[in-house]
């Protein structure tokens, strides 16, 4: 757009941006136990997971290594 201000010309440049509403992230939550005992985070434990052919696994410190 050019703007003729008294005899000077001037550029006007805008920066348009339009915005698109991301939608929220869609996530579940759930009780973290051991797959193998049932011990869980509440009972002093420490839970890891582990990728297994079916699927993904959480295990206590003590059924960890024996997968």
């Amino acid at each position: 757009m050019i703007l003729d201000m008294q005899g000077a010309n001037q550029s006007v440049i805008q920066d348009m941006q339009i915005f698109k509403k991301i939608p929220d992230p869609k996530s579940s939550v759930s009780k973290v136990e051991c797959y193998v005992c049932g011990k869980g985070l509440t009972d002093g434990y420490c839970i890891s997971a582990k990728t297994l052919p079916s699927g993904i696994a959480l295990f206590c410190d003590t059924h960890y290594p024996l997968q």
